[in-house]
């Protein structure tokens, strides 16, 4: 009989091996997919692939668990640009993956998983990486499926200790606690913020995409198109560079101008009025 664990080097996957280790629970091997982007790209936040290849991996080596990395011969822009081939939007873009019916999550990672689980034995038993305060999920585990965190008593935030006690700790829970691809369509302001403040160059990728013409759907989520959040970024960080600007002095004195907090709109053409903002005005809002 063969183990495995299921391993996207989150901390629940990552404490699942640990506690295999600690508690002398059989494992042959931990079982990785990659989902890329393009070719050469990632799909994963680039901290977090970081962490896989130069931390984890090594570290999984070094205590004698094999890691086999699978990955789809498909990318996120294969199928973003890949075309409807019936019904109404034939020959459109399929463009971005709708919310809850996610093809990437489809075609580029549970397809590779499944064709990898055909070649191994029946009675394989998985290690999932679900912990003991996640009811919900650990009630869908059927058949081989074994949570080892629900059966040593493991909550997430346990898993996380486990985790960071082991020098195991992907830094991506530092603006995230869940993990998934930088292009998710459910990902967060916080993850999509942090795309934006430290990756412009992945950012610049989905607006290349998002100009691209003749697309099912423009929108990049339920609500707003890649661009929308875009320019709601960009008018976000004008307004906080308003705001924390100090009054920086030539020499005058300086004199305070309060804003009304509840118009940012107001401030920035306040500030770009004339076309510079004078030297001498320190910006205060007020509530």
């Amino acid at each position: 009989m063969k183990h495995i664990a299921s391993c996207s080097f989150g901390k629940d996957s990552l404490a699942t091996i640990l506690l295999a280790l600690e508690h002398g629970e059989p494992l042959d091997e931990a079982v990785y997919c990659e989902v890329m982007f393009d070719k050469t790209i990632s799909g994963e936040v680039p901290e977090h692939r970081d962490f896989i290849y130069n931390i984890a991996l090594p570290r999984l080596e070094q205590m004698g668990v094999p890691v086999r990395v699978l990955r789809s011969d498909k990318t996120y822009v294969d199928l973003f640009t890949g075309q409807v081939t019936r019904g109404p939007k034939k020959g459109k873009l399929r463009a971005f993956p709708i919310c809850g019916k996610c093809y990437v999550q489809r075609d580029c990672k549970i397809r590779p998983i499944r064709q990898y689980q055909k070649t191994l034995p029946p009675d394989t038993v998985h290690y999932i990486g679900i912990a003991r305060d996640e009811q919900e999920r650990l009630l869908r585990l059927t058949g081989p499926q074994v949570s080892l965190l629900e059966k040593y008593h493991y909550t997430e935030d346990d898993a996380k200790q486990l985790c960071r006690k082991a020098g195991l700790l992907s830094p991506v829970y530092e603006f995230t606690n869940r993990g998934g691809c930088w292009f998710c369509p459910n990902a967060k302001k916080k993850e999509l913020r942090h795309l934006y403040d430290h990756h412009p160059y992945l950012w610049a990728k989905m607006l290349e995409l998002q100009a691209l013409p003749g697309k099912v759907s423009e929108k990049f989520n339920r609500a707003e198109t890649f661009s929308d959040i875009d320019a709601r970024f960009r008018a976000e960080g004008t307004q906080k560079n308003a705001f924390e600007m100090a009054a920086y002095s030539d020499g005058t004195r300086k004199r305070k101008v309060s804003l009304p907090a509840s118009d940012p709109g107001e401030m920035i053409s306040f500030l770009r009025g004339s076309g510079q903002c004078p030297h001498n005005i320190a910006i205060t809002n007020t509530a």
